[in-house]
């Protein structure tokens, strides 16, 4: 079979495949599922109700590219809320997902050869898109010293004429990590200085343990050349409904549109009217989830740094833990595969967010405290007889 040379260039996002092996042990062993990046919690019962009641309504025909415009605008509302910005609906794009909106953008952007700058450890898809659109990934390491946080500075010695294209991530995935109002200051300002686009992944905004969230939106000078990614799966619990949503520049978000087009026609559209729900609708299901991920990174932080070999970053955001396990002196691939196949406690080594993802390991606490007290003890014993 002869594929195209890009294929060979497209990556995945490994915690699929873990989830597959670890639903494949559960004949054999009770298995603690600590790997996919999914809150556990049903998706508000008002919002399955709308959309039971937008199909009964007839909202399963086409609708715009761009999206329902009644969707459109809840989403400038809230999302401008939330940042205090004013965003006009004309710039929201709603997509099948967070990752059209990488796709579309890296796709509308990047040429044979552009550079792109991302944050390693990561979410896989930036690199694996940027190398499948032909552009050149370049990895910006994330220091644990540092808090996981982009190191402005450095960022700005690896921009130079190539580079197109920034990616930023708060909170972010793996790590947890946050970036503070002077971080996205220095960035903006090296995007400005050198002509480049952002594309600020902010899919887990309102995940937020401490402070308020800190946008780059809120450098009004950097919203011609400013992406923004979210979406309704970890905020609302809505992983398996696939809605979406990118904020940009008006001209940017109809080459966008002509691009969904393209590719997938629209977004479902009971989807869409279950979204609006979301957003407009009783918060007290949601401030309920976000509470309780607070409570389970208190418990999972504690109990992974009382394992010998291990030490642990308190997260600022998201529902990851990323424990650097280099103490332990067992290579992290072969020490989360143990794990799994040992114990029965399912994570992912480091490496699977990118090479300097080595010697740490990603716990996802979208689990109940009763599941995570479980897994401790399994990995401890582990780790102390290895």
């Amino acid at each position: 079979m002869r594929l195209a040379d890009r294929m060979s260039r497209l990556g995945t996002e490994t915690a699929f495949d873990c989830l597959c092996r670890a639903k494949a042990l559960e004949c054999k062993m009770d298995v603690v599922h600590l790997e996919i990046g999914e809150p556990d919690f049903d998706t508000p019962k008002h919002i399955r109700e709308a959309a039971k009641k937008a199909i009964d309504e007839g909202y399963t025909h086409y609708g715009p590219s761009a999206g329902l415009p009644e969707l459109r605008a809840a989403v400038a509302k809230y999302a401008g809320a939330l940042r205090g910005v004013h965003i006009n609906p004309d710039q929201v794009v709603i997509t099948p997902g967070g990752k059209p909106v990488m796709a579309f953008a890296i796709m509308a952007l990047v040429e044979e050869d552009d550079e792109v700058i991302y944050p390693n450890p990561g979410f896989p898809i930036y690199e694996s898109l940027i190398g499948y659109m032909g552009g050149t990934p370049v990895p910006i390491r994330l220091h644990e010293e540092h808090d996981f946080r982009l190191d402005a500075e450095e960022l700005a010695t690896k921009v130079n004429p190539r580079t197109k294209l920034i990616v930023i991530n708060s909170p972010q995935n793996p790590t947890g990590g946050v970036l503070t109002r002077e971080d996205l200051r220095l960035i903006a300002d090296t995007a400005l200085k050198h002509n480049v686009w952002i594309l600020a992944d902010e899919i887990y905004a309102e995940i937020l343990y401490e402070g308020r969230f800190e946008s780059i939106s809120q450098f009004p000078e950097i919203h011609e050349r400013l992406i923004i990614l979210d979406g309704f799966s970890k905020t609302f619990a809505m992983t398996g409904w696939r809605v979406g949503y990118g904020i940009m520049p008006v001209q940017m978000a109809e080459k966008l549109a002509r691009i969904q087009t393209n590719m997938n026609s629209c977004t479902s559209t009971f989807s869409q009217r279950a979204c609006i729900e979301a957003l407009t609708g009783p918060r007290t299901e949601i401030d309920q989830m976000l509470g309780e991920f607070k409570k389970r990174r208190d418990f999972i932080v504690k109990g992974l740094s009382e394992i010998p070999g291990f030490r642990c970053k308190l997260p600022q955001g998201a529902f990851y833990a990323f424990p650097n396990v280099e103490g332990t002196g067992i290579d992290c691939e072969v020490l989360a595969r143990r794990i799994l196949d040992e114990k029965g406690v399912a994570c992912l080594a480091g490496t699977c967010f990118g090479k300097y993802g080595d010697g740490f390991l990603r716990f996802s606490y979208a689990n109940s405290v009763e599941n995570i007290a479980k897994a401790l003890p399994r990995i401890r014993e582990l780790v102390e007889k290895k």
